[in-house]
Formats: structure tokens, sequence, C-alpha cells
């Protein structure tokens, strides 16, 4: 049975600025990657290049599932290393104020074989950084 990475953290920016800094890809360059070809669209397919561990590994994603202000879900993927598919799932929930942000890393398993870059712990790690800090700093200012 597959155990999901689940990453969550209040943010005190409101829903709408932190939808806009996920889904707006001038403003993830900012604090998630470079994305030149995201676009918020159901089936919409994107690609971007990131580097770690000495080494720059394509990813590839495609929106499964996008509503408004409320959920985005899309596969992760790194075609150029193996076939496993994974799921990831962005959820904004208001809180008092601020936002919910969580996010679910699904069917990680999957890239078991690729090495300690792609292990459970990497990605829980990564994620928490990625929201925890890069998110949360840069739609506070």
């Amino acid at each position: 049975m597959s155990i999901p990475i689940t990453v969550q953290y209040k943010i005190n920016a409101s829903v709408e600025k932190i939808w806009k800094a996920l889904t707006d890809r001038n403003e993830m360059k900012s604090w998630y990657f470079t994305i030149l070809d995201f676009e918020p669209e159901q089936g919409k397919e994107f690609d971007f290049y990131e580097s770690c561990e000495g080494g720059k590994y394509l990813h590839r994603g495609r929106i499964l599932e996008i509503i408004p202000n409320s959920k985005l879900k899309h596969s992760w993927s790194y075609p150029e290393l193996s076939d496993a598919v994974t799921t990831v799932t962005w959820e904004l929930k208001p809180d008092n104020g601020g936002t919910l942000v969580k996010l679910t890393h699904e069917n990680i398993e999957g890239f078991d074989g690729l090495g300690e870059t792609f292990s459970r712990a990497s990605f829980t790690e990564g994620w928490n950084s990625i929201i925890g800090q890069r998110m949360k700093n840069y739609v506070e200012e």
C-alpha cells in the first residue's frame, strides 16, 4: 500500500494571493520553479528542469484537476529516468485570516530505484522547504 507524503502549513496570506503564486508562471519562478509552458488548465502538460545533487532532471506534469482558489492536482514524473508517474495535489483552505496550504504527493514508491535524491525523505524535505520557507516567505512579504 502506498503511503502519501503530506505537508501542511498555515500561511498568513489570502487564498487568492497564494493561488496566484501557485498558478501564475511569472510568480512561480520567484519561489518555486521556472516553468515556461505552465498553463493552469486541465489537461495541459508542462516541463521544467531542476538541478540538485549534481544532476539536472527533467520534470513533467499534466494538470489533472483544477478548482480555482481551492485545488490544483497534477502528475509528476521524470520521463528521462523512469516510467513511474506520481500525483501532487495542492489544496488551499481559508483559516482565520490566513490560508491552510496542504500538499499531498502520492505513489512516490515508483521512484524507489532512482537513488537517495528521489527518496521519501528527500521529497519530504523538499516540499517542506518549498512550502514552509520559499512559498511562505514569498506570499507573506
